[in-house]
Protein backbone atom coordinates (compact mmCIF):
# COMPACT_ATOMS: atom_id res chain seq x y z
CA UNK A 1 0.00 0.00 0.00
CA UNK A 2 2.70 2.16 0.62
CA UNK A 3 4.58 2.05 -2.41
CA UNK A 4 0.91 2.76 -4.61
CA UNK A 5 0.53 5.65 -2.05
CA UNK A 6 4.55 6.56 -3.07
CA UNK A 7 3.61 6.44 -6.95
CA UNK A 8 0.65 8.62 -6.45
CA UNK A 9 2.36 10.95 -4.67
CA UNK A 10 4.89 11.11 -7.56
CA UNK A 11 2.54 11.42 -9.99
CA UNK A 12 0.68 14.15 -8.32
CA UNK A 13 4.11 16.22 -7.59
CA UNK A 14 5.07 16.29 -11.27
CA UNK A 15 1.80 18.50 -11.58
CA UNK A 16 2.24 21.29 -8.89
CA UNK A 17 3.62 23.84 -11.28
CA UNK A 18 1.02 23.58 -13.42
CA UNK A 19 -1.86 24.20 -10.62
CA UNK A 20 0.33 27.29 -9.51
CA UNK A 21 -0.04 28.74 -12.42
CA UNK A 22 -3.19 28.19 -12.68
CA UNK A 23 -3.79 30.13 -9.32
CA UNK A 24 -1.14 32.90 -10.39
CA UNK A 25 -3.07 33.84 -13.56
CA UNK A 26 -6.44 33.11 -11.68
CA UNK A 27 -7.72 30.60 -14.07
CA UNK A 28 -8.55 28.44 -11.23
CA UNK A 29 -9.66 30.05 -8.13
CA UNK A 30 -8.03 28.17 -4.47
CA UNK A 31 -10.91 26.14 -4.01
CA UNK A 32 -10.92 24.69 -7.60
CA UNK A 33 -6.90 23.92 -7.21
CA UNK A 34 -8.24 22.19 -4.37
CA UNK A 35 -10.82 20.03 -5.91
CA UNK A 36 -8.87 19.25 -8.91
CA UNK A 37 -5.90 17.95 -6.56
CA UNK A 38 -8.18 15.14 -4.90
CA UNK A 39 -9.92 14.39 -7.90
CA UNK A 40 -6.27 13.12 -9.18
CA UNK A 41 -5.57 11.88 -6.15
CA UNK A 42 -8.40 9.34 -6.18
CA UNK A 43 -7.23 8.58 -9.72
CA UNK A 44 -3.55 7.82 -9.02
CA UNK A 45 -4.65 5.80 -5.92
CA UNK A 46 -6.97 3.62 -8.57
CA UNK A 47 -4.55 3.67 -11.06
CA UNK A 48 -1.47 2.32 -8.78
CA UNK A 49 -2.94 -0.42 -7.05
CA UNK A 50 -3.50 -3.72 -7.78
CA UNK A 51 -7.08 -4.01 -8.77
CA UNK A 52 -6.95 -0.80 -11.59
CA UNK A 53 -8.85 -1.59 -14.70
CA UNK A 54 -9.36 -0.01 -18.12
CA UNK A 55 -11.92 1.86 -17.24
CA UNK A 56 -10.46 3.79 -14.41
CA UNK A 57 -7.92 5.12 -16.75
CA UNK A 58 -10.95 6.09 -19.74
CA UNK A 59 -12.34 7.96 -16.55
CA UNK A 60 -9.15 9.67 -16.04
CA UNK A 61 -8.97 10.54 -19.20
CA UNK A 62 -12.44 12.31 -19.65
CA UNK A 63 -12.14 13.77 -16.29
CA UNK A 64 -8.69 15.82 -17.57
CA UNK A 65 -10.27 16.39 -20.93
CA UNK A 66 -13.18 18.15 -19.68
CA UNK A 67 -10.89 19.84 -17.20
CA UNK A 68 -8.19 21.45 -20.08
CA UNK A 69 -11.55 22.21 -22.13
CA UNK A 70 -13.17 24.51 -19.58
CA UNK A 71 -9.06 26.08 -18.59
CA UNK A 72 -8.57 26.75 -22.41
CA UNK A 73 -12.77 28.61 -22.25
CA UNK A 74 -11.46 30.71 -19.15
CA UNK A 75 -7.69 31.42 -21.10
CA UNK A 76 -10.02 32.72 -23.75
CA UNK A 77 -12.47 34.82 -21.73
CA UNK A 78 -9.33 36.24 -19.32
CA UNK A 79 -7.43 36.99 -22.68
CA UNK A 80 -4.44 35.24 -21.21
CA UNK A 81 -1.81 34.88 -24.37
CA UNK A 82 0.88 32.17 -23.64
CA UNK A 83 0.41 29.47 -20.50
CA UNK A 84 3.55 27.12 -19.96
CA UNK A 85 0.92 24.67 -19.23
CA UNK A 86 -1.45 22.69 -21.08
CA UNK A 87 -3.88 19.54 -20.51
CA UNK A 88 -2.38 18.03 -23.84
CA UNK A 89 1.21 16.28 -22.18
CA UNK A 90 -0.68 15.13 -19.02
CA UNK A 91 -3.11 13.39 -21.10
CA UNK A 92 -0.84 11.89 -23.32
CA UNK A 93 1.28 10.57 -20.20
CA UNK A 94 -2.04 9.12 -19.15
CA UNK A 95 -2.58 7.30 -21.97
CA UNK A 96 0.42 6.25 -22.51
CA UNK A 97 0.67 4.60 -18.92
CA UNK A 98 -2.79 2.93 -19.87
CA UNK A 99 -1.74 1.27 -23.35
CA UNK A 100 1.45 0.01 -21.29
CA UNK A 101 -0.43 -1.33 -18.92
CA UNK A 102 -3.33 -2.82 -20.54
CA UNK A 103 -1.87 -2.87 -24.05
CA UNK A 104 -3.88 -6.17 -25.33
CA UNK A 105 -7.33 -3.30 -25.06
CA UNK A 106 -8.19 -1.75 -28.00
CA UNK A 107 -10.63 0.61 -26.86
CA UNK A 108 -7.24 2.57 -24.97
CA UNK A 109 -5.99 2.56 -27.89
CA UNK A 110 -8.92 3.64 -30.09
CA UNK A 111 -9.24 6.52 -27.22
CA UNK A 112 -5.29 7.45 -27.78
CA UNK A 113 -5.42 7.78 -31.23
CA UNK A 114 -8.53 9.85 -31.54
CA UNK A 115 -7.28 12.14 -28.78
CA UNK A 116 -3.91 12.83 -30.23
CA UNK A 117 -5.87 13.46 -34.41
CA UNK A 118 -8.08 15.87 -32.23
CA UNK A 119 -5.04 17.63 -31.12
CA UNK A 120 -3.19 17.62 -35.07
CA UNK A 121 -0.13 15.56 -32.83
CA UNK A 122 0.92 13.71 -36.45
CA UNK A 123 4.18 13.00 -35.35
CA UNK A 124 2.60 10.93 -32.01
CA UNK A 125 0.32 9.66 -34.28
CA UNK A 126 2.68 7.87 -36.21
CA UNK A 127 4.30 6.45 -33.29
CA UNK A 128 0.88 5.49 -31.49
CA UNK A 129 0.03 3.46 -34.95
CA UNK A 130 3.40 1.96 -35.20
CA UNK A 131 3.08 0.36 -31.46
CA UNK A 132 -0.58 -0.87 -31.55
CA UNK A 133 0.16 -2.62 -34.84
CA UNK A 134 3.20 -3.97 -33.65
CA UNK A 135 0.93 -5.48 -30.76
CA UNK A 136 -2.15 -6.16 -32.49
CA UNK A 137 -0.97 -7.44 -36.50
CA UNK A 138 -3.35 -9.59 -36.27
CA UNK A 139 -6.24 -7.11 -35.79
CA UNK A 140 -7.67 -6.29 -39.38
CA UNK A 141 -9.54 -3.06 -37.90
CA UNK A 142 -6.71 -1.21 -36.81
CA UNK A 143 -5.16 -1.94 -40.06
CA UNK A 144 -7.75 -0.15 -41.80
CA UNK A 145 -8.06 2.42 -39.29
CA UNK A 146 -4.35 3.63 -39.86
CA UNK A 147 -4.77 3.51 -44.04
CA UNK A 148 -7.79 5.79 -44.16
CA UNK A 149 -6.08 7.71 -41.37
CA UNK A 150 -3.33 8.01 -44.06
CA UNK A 151 -5.41 8.65 -47.12
CA UNK A 152 -8.19 11.11 -44.73
CA UNK A 153 -5.65 13.52 -42.92
CA UNK A 154 -2.31 13.54 -45.47
CA UNK A 155 -3.52 12.43 -48.74
CA UNK A 156 -0.93 9.77 -48.62
CA UNK A 157 -1.92 7.05 -50.41
CA UNK A 158 1.54 5.24 -50.69
CA UNK A 159 1.92 4.99 -47.31
CA UNK A 160 -2.47 4.09 -46.78
CA UNK A 161 -1.33 1.26 -49.33
CA UNK A 162 1.76 0.22 -47.05
CA UNK A 163 -0.47 -0.33 -44.11
CA UNK A 164 -3.00 -2.02 -46.22
CA UNK A 165 -0.33 -4.16 -47.70
CA UNK A 166 1.27 -5.08 -44.33
CA UNK A 167 -2.25 -5.94 -42.58
CA UNK A 168 -2.77 -8.37 -45.16
CA UNK A 169 0.14 -10.17 -44.15
CA UNK A 170 -0.75 -10.67 -40.68
CA UNK A 171 -4.91 -11.03 -41.82
CA UNK A 172 -4.85 -12.81 -45.26
CA UNK A 173 -8.73 -14.57 -43.51
CA UNK A 174 -10.19 -10.98 -42.91
CA UNK A 175 -12.59 -10.40 -45.83
CA UNK A 176 -13.52 -7.17 -44.63
CA UNK A 177 -9.46 -6.09 -44.77
CA UNK A 178 -9.47 -7.13 -48.53
CA UNK A 179 -12.59 -5.12 -49.32
CA UNK A 180 -11.61 -2.12 -47.73
CA UNK A 181 -8.51 -2.30 -49.01
CA UNK A 182 -10.12 -1.95 -52.50
CA UNK A 183 -12.91 -0.22 -51.77
CA UNK A 184 -9.67 2.73 -50.43
CA UNK A 185 -8.30 2.65 -53.71
CA UNK A 186 -11.57 3.42 -55.33
CA UNK A 187 -12.25 6.34 -53.17
CA UNK A 188 -8.64 7.30 -53.94
CA UNK A 189 -9.67 7.05 -57.93
CA UNK A 190 -13.10 9.19 -57.22
CA UNK A 191 -10.86 11.96 -56.04
CA UNK A 192 -8.35 11.77 -58.75
CA UNK A 193 -11.09 11.83 -61.21
CA UNK A 194 -13.53 14.81 -59.30
CA UNK A 195 -9.99 16.71 -59.68
CA UNK A 196 -9.49 16.36 -63.44
CA UNK A 197 -12.86 17.43 -64.12
CA UNK A 198 -12.45 20.35 -62.00
CA UNK A 199 -9.26 21.50 -63.87
CA UNK A 200 -10.98 20.46 -67.03
CA UNK A 201 -8.28 17.48 -67.41
CA UNK A 202 -10.70 14.63 -68.91
CA UNK A 203 -10.57 13.38 -72.16
CA UNK A 204 -11.32 9.74 -73.51
CA UNK A 205 -9.16 7.57 -72.37
CA UNK A 206 -6.90 4.71 -74.85
CA UNK A 207 -8.63 1.64 -73.45
CA UNK A 208 -5.55 -0.50 -74.36
CA UNK A 209 -3.62 1.29 -71.73
CA UNK A 210 -0.61 -0.75 -70.72
CA UNK A 211 -1.08 -2.10 -67.21
CA UNK A 212 2.34 -2.94 -65.45
CA UNK A 213 2.94 -5.24 -62.67
CA UNK A 214 5.00 -4.59 -59.64
CA UNK A 215 8.35 -6.34 -59.89
CA UNK A 216 8.21 -6.94 -56.41
CA UNK A 217 10.55 -9.85 -55.27
CA UNK A 218 8.44 -10.26 -51.60
CA UNK A 219 6.17 -13.24 -52.24
CA UNK A 220 3.71 -11.62 -49.41
CA UNK A 221 2.83 -8.20 -51.52
CA UNK A 222 -0.24 -8.39 -53.98
CA UNK A 223 1.43 -7.61 -57.90
CA UNK A 224 -0.25 -4.31 -58.03
CA UNK A 225 0.07 -1.62 -61.64
CA UNK A 226 2.92 0.11 -60.85
CA UNK A 227 1.91 3.82 -59.25
CA UNK A 228 5.01 5.93 -58.66
CA UNK A 229 5.52 9.13 -57.12
CA UNK A 230 5.44 10.44 -61.08
CA UNK A 231 2.05 9.42 -61.41
CA UNK A 232 0.48 10.95 -58.75
CA UNK A 233 1.53 14.59 -56.88
CA UNK A 234 1.11 14.94 -53.41
CA UNK A 235 -0.14 18.18 -54.32
CA UNK A 236 -3.11 16.47 -55.50
CA UNK A 237 -5.08 16.94 -51.59
CA UNK A 238 -3.90 20.53 -51.90
CA UNK A 239 -5.69 23.76 -53.25
CA UNK A 240 -2.51 25.38 -54.55
CA UNK A 241 0.26 24.87 -56.30
CA UNK A 242 -1.83 22.00 -58.76
CA UNK A 243 0.44 19.72 -60.48
CA UNK A 244 -1.59 19.70 -63.74
CA UNK A 245 1.52 17.56 -65.50
CA UNK A 246 1.15 14.98 -62.80
CA UNK A 247 -2.56 14.79 -63.51
CA UNK A 248 -2.09 14.50 -67.05
CA UNK A 249 0.09 11.58 -66.40
CA UNK A 250 -2.90 9.68 -64.68
CA UNK A 251 -4.65 9.54 -67.72
CA UNK A 252 -2.48 6.69 -68.77
CA UNK A 253 -1.60 5.54 -65.88
CA UNK A 254 -3.62 2.45 -64.37
CA UNK A 255 -5.17 4.06 -61.08
CA UNK A 256 -8.19 5.53 -62.89
CA UNK A 257 -8.82 2.11 -64.72
CA UNK A 258 -9.62 0.26 -62.29
CA UNK A 259 -6.58 -1.56 -62.55
CA UNK A 260 -5.59 -1.63 -59.08
CA UNK A 261 -9.05 -2.93 -57.28
CA UNK A 262 -8.92 -5.65 -59.90
CA UNK A 263 -5.66 -6.71 -58.97
CA UNK A 264 -6.90 -7.14 -55.38
CA UNK A 265 -10.18 -8.82 -56.43
CA UNK A 266 -8.23 -11.42 -57.99
CA UNK A 267 -5.51 -11.98 -55.19
CA UNK A 268 -8.40 -12.08 -53.11
CA UNK A 269 -10.51 -14.95 -54.84
CA UNK A 270 -7.42 -16.82 -55.15
CA UNK A 271 -6.77 -16.32 -50.93
CA UNK A 272 -10.79 -17.68 -50.77
CA UNK A 273 -10.79 -20.14 -53.21
CA UNK A 274 -13.27 -18.48 -55.73
CA UNK A 275 -15.78 -17.82 -52.70
CA UNK A 276 -18.83 -16.51 -54.47
CA UNK A 277 -20.36 -14.92 -51.57
CA UNK A 278 -17.21 -12.79 -51.27
CA UNK A 279 -17.54 -11.57 -54.98
CA UNK A 280 -20.81 -10.70 -54.16
CA UNK A 281 -19.56 -8.67 -51.23
CA UNK A 282 -17.02 -6.96 -53.66
CA UNK A 283 -19.51 -6.55 -56.39
CA UNK A 284 -21.92 -4.58 -54.07
CA UNK A 285 -19.01 -2.60 -52.66
CA UNK A 286 -18.35 -1.19 -56.39
CA UNK A 287 -21.55 0.08 -56.74
CA UNK A 288 -21.37 2.67 -54.43
CA UNK A 289 -19.20 4.14 -56.78
CA UNK A 290 -21.14 4.95 -59.23
CA UNK A 291 -18.96 8.19 -60.55
CA UNK A 292 -15.86 6.43 -60.83
CA UNK A 293 -14.45 5.63 -64.55
CA UNK A 294 -14.67 2.32 -65.94
CA UNK A 295 -17.72 1.26 -63.16
CA UNK A 296 -18.63 -1.11 -66.12
CA UNK A 297 -15.34 -2.22 -66.90
CA UNK A 298 -14.70 -3.45 -63.26
CA UNK A 299 -18.05 -4.85 -62.48
CA UNK A 300 -18.28 -7.16 -65.77
CA UNK A 301 -14.66 -8.45 -64.83
CA UNK A 302 -15.72 -9.28 -61.50
CA UNK A 303 -19.23 -10.99 -62.67
CA UNK A 304 -16.92 -12.80 -65.80
CA UNK A 305 -15.13 -14.17 -62.95
CA UNK A 306 -18.06 -15.24 -60.64
CA UNK A 307 -19.48 -16.80 -64.19
CA UNK A 308 -16.34 -18.75 -64.23
CA UNK A 309 -15.77 -20.50 -61.20
CA UNK A 310 -19.31 -20.46 -59.75
CA UNK A 311 -22.02 -20.14 -62.27
CA UNK A 312 -24.51 -22.20 -60.39
CA UNK A 313 -24.48 -19.70 -57.00
CA UNK A 314 -27.06 -17.38 -56.41
CA UNK A 315 -24.25 -14.88 -55.51
CA UNK A 316 -23.02 -15.08 -58.95
CA UNK A 317 -26.56 -14.29 -60.71
CA UNK A 318 -27.65 -11.61 -59.30
CA UNK A 319 -24.31 -9.59 -60.27
CA UNK A 320 -25.03 -10.71 -63.65
CA UNK A 321 -28.45 -9.88 -63.73
CA UNK A 322 -27.31 -6.35 -61.86
CA UNK A 323 -25.43 -5.72 -64.70
CA UNK A 324 -26.78 -3.50 -67.39
CA UNK A 325 -28.49 -1.07 -65.24
CA UNK A 326 -25.16 -0.64 -62.93
CA UNK A 327 -24.33 3.07 -62.04
CA UNK A 328 -27.44 4.00 -63.91
CA UNK A 329 -29.77 6.26 -61.85
CA UNK A 330 -33.04 5.37 -61.30
CA UNK A 331 -34.67 8.57 -62.30
CA UNK A 332 -32.51 8.28 -66.00
CA UNK A 333 -34.27 8.13 -69.26
CA UNK A 334 -31.91 5.64 -69.65
CA UNK A 335 -32.94 3.10 -66.60
CA UNK A 336 -35.91 1.95 -67.84
CA UNK A 337 -34.22 -0.18 -70.47
CA UNK A 338 -30.81 -0.94 -68.60
CA UNK A 339 -33.65 -2.60 -65.94
CA UNK A 340 -34.96 -4.47 -68.58
CA UNK A 341 -31.93 -5.71 -69.97
CA UNK A 342 -32.01 -7.27 -65.66
CA UNK A 343 -35.14 -8.49 -66.47
CA UNK A 344 -33.78 -10.15 -69.53
CA UNK A 345 -31.11 -11.43 -67.63
CA UNK A 346 -33.09 -13.06 -64.55
CA UNK A 347 -34.99 -14.85 -67.01
CA UNK A 348 -32.25 -17.09 -67.84
CA UNK A 349 -32.39 -18.68 -64.34
CA UNK A 350 -34.84 -20.69 -62.22
CA UNK A 351 -36.22 -18.01 -59.73
CA UNK A 352 -35.12 -20.55 -56.71
CA UNK A 353 -35.97 -18.51 -53.10
CA UNK A 354 -32.03 -17.67 -52.65
CA UNK A 355 -31.94 -15.84 -55.97
CA UNK A 356 -35.59 -14.59 -55.24
CA UNK A 357 -34.01 -12.84 -52.02
CA UNK A 358 -31.45 -11.09 -53.54
CA UNK A 359 -34.56 -9.77 -56.35
CA UNK A 360 -36.07 -8.54 -53.43
CA UNK A 361 -32.98 -6.75 -51.63
CA UNK A 362 -32.38 -5.47 -55.26
CA UNK A 363 -35.97 -4.51 -55.84
CA UNK A 364 -37.44 -3.44 -52.64
CA UNK A 365 -35.64 0.30 -51.75
CA UNK A 366 -35.92 1.30 -55.74
CA UNK A 367 -40.08 1.33 -54.56
CA UNK A 368 -39.16 3.56 -51.73
CA UNK A 369 -38.15 6.16 -54.47
CA UNK A 370 -40.89 8.94 -54.99
CA UNK A 371 -40.07 9.99 -58.46
CA UNK A 372 -39.63 6.63 -60.02
CA UNK A 373 -41.47 6.49 -63.09
CA UNK A 374 -45.10 5.11 -62.50
CA UNK A 375 -44.81 2.40 -65.56
CA UNK A 376 -41.40 1.51 -64.45
CA UNK A 377 -42.48 0.79 -60.62
CA UNK A 378 -45.55 -1.33 -62.03
CA UNK A 379 -42.85 -3.87 -63.72
CA UNK A 380 -40.69 -3.27 -60.31
CA UNK A 381 -43.55 -3.71 -57.66
CA UNK A 382 -44.46 -7.11 -60.30
CA UNK A 383 -41.26 -8.78 -60.09
CA UNK A 384 -40.86 -8.18 -56.40
CA UNK A 385 -43.98 -10.11 -55.97
CA UNK A 386 -43.06 -12.80 -58.33
CA UNK A 387 -40.02 -12.88 -56.56
CA UNK A 388 -41.80 -13.15 -53.00
CA UNK A 389 -44.12 -15.91 -54.45
CA UNK A 390 -40.86 -18.05 -55.00
CA UNK A 391 -39.55 -17.35 -51.74
CA UNK A 392 -43.29 -18.82 -50.42
CA UNK A 393 -43.23 -21.68 -52.91
CA UNK A 394 -41.34 -24.21 -50.95
CA UNK A 395 -43.48 -23.63 -47.54
CA UNK A 396 -46.85 -25.05 -48.99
Amino acid sequence: MTATSDKARFYLEKSVPELKEYEQKKIFSKEEILSITRKRSDFEHKLNARGSKPTDYARYVEYEMNLDLLRRKRVKRLGIKTAAHTGQRRIFFILTRATKKFHGDIALWVQYIEYARQQKAYKKLTQIFGDALRLHPANADLWIYAAKYALDEHADMTLARTYMQRGLRFCKNSKLLWIQYAKLELIYITKIALRRQVLGLDQNSNESAKEEAIDDLNDDMIPLPRITAEDVSPSLGKDDDVDHGALQNLQAAPVLSGAIPMAIFDAAMKEFNNDPAFGHDFFDMVLQFEEIPRLAKILEKVVEKLLATSPASHHTRICHIRIPAAGINVTSSDFPRAFGGSLGRLKQYPLDSSLAQEMIKWLRPLMEIETLDPALRTVVAATLRKSERAIQAPSR
